[in-house]
């Protein structure tokens, strides 16, 4: 299995090759070069299986013989070992024909320890063969920072750095990412929004000196196996609903377009995904696109879903480069139109991610009242980024088609969103329960790439 980039100007890795490298010298983002695929047999036989198998199954066609059947076993058994649910991403119903799939019961609250605490075990085991030391730089709109922490805390041979937008995620978000005491781990607020906290991590991938001198590697959901990992519960979710004998339709809460492209990618395989809808809050630059076939950027109103306050999804151009027909070079002029502004999408490549997604959007008001409305029709309290999710999912409900709407986090790591909708405020479980009693360290960082750049050389362990 070989991963070529985007923008087809890098080389072509192996899985364990792209995993390390994040995002590819030429500023593109691998993907495999070509998708395996699943028998409807195949798929039906996930049913009943435990989480860690169904993962193994999936995953295992995508890496080669980058890691060994029982080196991925290890890892994935580590992985998903302590979250707090045997199902690891069980499905709750809402109502007839929906249903919620609960992704908040890793290590962090979110949906992202199911990727970052997979690829953390991998790392651990590919830098164990080659006794390299790796720096990880990453940015975070909220829970990508506090899972990659989780994952990488305390290794002798990695150094973590996490950027997040000042000011710009909820309180728990930040004390998750803030409090941990190991000397590994720092967490840098920058002056900004995500975007910003983005562009500068792409900054120092792109200074290809800096990026060897240090050793830089990336956790953002630019790394293939992020996406990767992700495209499991998918299966699961599905055939715990009829899957392969009926299709299913999923609605993502998306800023960054990974947790979305990972369906896409489960649908490539053979899972009979119906829609797949685009559920984005006031910062609904995808759901603009997706309507109008013009890709442009605005800007980023903080909301009470912080998550999904983006502007430029980074993994969108996976998307465009699959509806451009593996076409490099459009993908490339794409980029650089993007730099100023925005482009337009071809009506051909506009056609295709039109017949892969549909979309939606929620107002601050309509998110507020849905997490009253899921309180009152199904006892279920969610955080604000699920309930974009359910509101989106509820405008395109298919009778006879199951509809199951990604709650990506707890709502505990929202109270504040949560307690001004219900008057209640949802309390952190038990492992978490002193998180406003620690002690914090974070450095306020200026937006500016030369500066971090000089502040990672200074605070890694050399």
């Amino acid at each position: 299995m070989k991963y070529v980039s985007t923008r087809g100007q890098a080389p072509e890795l192996t899985f364990e090759q792209a995993m390390m490298t994040g995002l590819a010298r030429d500023g593109g983002l691998y993907l495999p070069e070509t998708i395996p695929t699943f028998s409807a047999a195949e798929i039906a036989a996930l049913e009943g299986l435990p989480y860690e198998e169904v993962a193994r199954r999936v995953v295992a066609p995508f890496i080669g013989d980058s890691f060994t059947d029982a080196e991925l076993r290890q890892a994935i058994a580590k992985a998903y070992g302590n979250f707090g649910h045997i199902a690891r991403a069980p499905l709750v119903q809402l109502a007839p024909g929906h249903h919620l799939l609960e992704l908040f019961h890793g290590p962090t609250l979110a949906f992202k320890d199911f990727a970052m605490q997979l690829i953390g075990q991998l790392f651990q085991i590919a830098l164990a063969r080659s006794g390299d030391r790796i720096t990880i730089v990453g940015a975070t709109s909220g829970d990508t920072g506090s899972a990659a922490i989780e994952a990488f805390k305390g290794l002798a041979n990695v150094d973590v750095f996490i950027l997040y937008p000042h000011g710009r995620v909820s309180e728990v978000q930040r004390r998750q990412m803030s409090t941990p005491s190991e000397a590994n781990v720092h967490a840098l607020a920058i002056d900004g929004h995500f975007d910003d906290a983005q562009a500068r991590l792409k900054d120092l991938f792109n200074d290809h000196t800096f990026r060897d001198e240090v050793g830089l590697a990336g956790v953002n959901s630019i790394n293939w196996a992020r996406v990767l990992a992700q495209v499991v519960y998918y299966f699961t979710a599905a055939v715990s609903l009829g899957a392969p004998l009926r299709e299913i339709d999923f609605t993502v809460p998306t800023g960054n377009f990974g947790d979305i492209f990972a369906a896409s990618i489960a649908k490539e395989m053979g899972l009979p995904i119906g829609k797949l809808v685009i559920a984005t809050n006031q910062n609904d630059i995808l759901h603009r696109a997706l309507t109008t076939g013009e890709y442009r950027t605005g800007t980023v109103e903080p909301s009470i879903s912080p998550s999904m306050d983006i502007q430029v999804s980074s993994n969108f151009e996976r998307a465009l480069y699959l509806a451009y027909g593996r076409d490099a070079g459009a993908i490339r002029q794409l980029m650089d139109e993007l730099k100023s502004g925005g482009f337009t999408i071809s009506q051909g490549a506009l056609r295709h991610l039109r017949e892969t997604y549909v979309s939606g959007r929620a107002s601050e008001e309509e998110t507020t009242a849905m997490i009253r409305t899921i309180r009152a029709e199904a006892a279920e309290v969610i955080c604000p980024h699920t309930a974009v999710a359910v509101k989106v999912a509820r405008e395109n409900l298919r009778p006879g088609v199951p509809m199951i709407s990604l709650s990506t986090a707890h709502p505990a790591k929202f109270p504040d969103a949560v307690e001004a909708a219900l008057g209640i405020r949802p309390p952190l479980p038990p492992h978490m329960a002193d998180l406003f009693e620690r002690d914090e360290r974070i450095t306020q960082v200026p937006n500016d790439a030369e500066a971090l750049k000089a502040l990672v050389r200074d605070r890694r362990r050399a």
